[in-house]
């Protein structure tokens, strides 16, 4: 398949160079000089030695570099979560971090020390179960998105020259391999988020039901540290969620998005358990933070409802009377405003009422139906909005609400 990526590679590991070897395609082989760090594609004409050692990788996610020099991030273990548009779908099991120096004798105590920190941080990173990747599928984009971006010139390119952005996790990993198109074959585009892919019968039809959440890496950051939106309009959390039917050939796809309030404001962490988010004075316009995030989402997207959870009162009421005046005062025709008080119209248990925010947005799903495509390729439906739910962390209060939205965009499909 044009533009796929290697999935049975073979490590070499000498002294001075990494070798990076394809069982099925053996004509070349990637060679990592470890002194120099030059990278470059060689003809296989036996110049692996036989001292080096050697290991199957599932997959290169990049290079990263700390204090010790360069280190070579790889995937060891892998796990089949199933089949997407025909092609295989994998979740990171298990990943190797390989420096480059073969000794760490040029570091002085505090380096040793400080550089053990970053290699444990990177290994807790990437011992979440939250990685996934296809040597074949652009697992970035959606299928509607996809089918937008269809031509002869996009399936040429390799699978991360095509890839989304966005949500390429391993993107700045890959920049050594990156900037030359012939070791795109050995670079492998990862997603940070959430994959399901469920075979199921309903009524005697067979069919693939799945999720696909992606993360953006464009205002990445822990929780409580990154909040709200920045100068370019990026935002904290934000997800763009692809619920996928697959039957009979057909695909349907559903999107939604969630991200953090786009607004300037933070919520730092102290001695209290919940410290209360706060607007913040002196970064810029909120309504220019506002506009460039949702001018954005629209030209992806197209029309947005912004599904707003907070609470109305408090701190948290705050935010919302803001954002609330901000949408007012831009007045963009591609954006509708619906703040919903999940707290207080949800308390004692009273999720029933949750039916009152879906009436209200039961118009507007209807209006942006979904993504439909045929068995030989041709589109016959296309989603022309989202709505983009919000609470504060874009978690518990949010994920009650895309579960809600999505379940009825499902009954519909199905």
């Amino acid at each position: 398949m044009a533009g796929a990526v290697y999935d049975d590679l073979i490590l070499h590991i000498s002294p001075d160079k990494f070798f990076l070897e394809s069982l099925s395609s053996t004509q070349s082989v990637l060679v990592i000089d470890r002194i120099t760090y030059e990278i470059v594609l060689q003809a296989n004409n036996g110049q692996i030695p036989a001292v080096a050692s050697r290991k199957p990788i599932a997959g290169l996610l990049g290079i990263i570099s700390l204090i010790s020099g360069p280190y070579l991030l790889v995937i060891t273990r892998k796990a089949r979560l199933g089949q997407l548009a025909g092609a295989e779908v994998w979740r990171v099991v298990e990943t190797e971090i390989i420096s480059y120096a073969r000794a760490e004798h040029h570091l002085t105590p505090s380096q040793l020390e400080a550089n053990r920190k970053y290699v444990a941080m990177v290994q807790q990173v990437l011992s979440t179960p939250y990685f996934y990747f296809s040597y074949s599928l652009d697992l970035s984009h959606s299928r509607q998105r996809l089918d937008s971006l269809r031509s002869s010139e996009f399936s040429s390119q390799s699978l991360l020259g095509r890839s989304e952005q966005r949500f390429v996790w391993n993107l700045h990993l890959l920049q050594p391999i990156a900037s030359n198109p012939q070791l795109h074959r050995y670079a492998l585009p990862v997603i940070h988020g959430f994959v399901s892919i469920n075979a199921v019968t309903i009524a005697g039809s067979r069919l693939t039901w799945s999720i696909v959440s992606r993360r953006s890496t464009q205002r990445a950051g822990t929780r409580l540290f990154v909040r709200g939106g920045n100068t370019l309009g990026h935002v904290a959390n934000f997800v763009e969620t692809e619920q996928l039917v697959e039957a009979g050939g057909s695909t349907a796809s559903f999107v939604q998005t969630r991200g953090s309030i786009p607004l300037y404001w933070q919520q730092r962490p102290d001695l209290r358990y919940k410290p209360p988010p706060s607007l913040e004075a002196g970064v810029g316009d909120h309504r220019e933070c506002f506009s460039r995030h949702l001018e954005e989402q629209a030209r992806l997207y197209g029309q947005q409802v912004i599904v707003n959870l907070v609470d109305q009162k408090g701190a948290e009421g705050r935010l919302e009377s803001r954002l609330r005046t901000v949408a007012r005062e831009v007045d963009n025709r591609n954006v509708i405003y619906e703040p919903f008080d999940f707290h207080a119209e949800c308390s004692k248990m009273r999720w029933d009422r949750l039916s009152i925010l879906l009436n209200r947005l039961a118009p507007h799903q209807e209006q942006f139906g979904y993504f439909l495509q045929e068995r030989e390729g041709a589109f016959l439906l296309r989603q022309s909005g989202v709505f983009r739910t919000n609470c504060i962390n874009c978690l518990d209060r949010t994920n009650v609400e895309v579960e809600k939205i999505g379940r009825a965009s499902c009954r519909e499909r199905v």
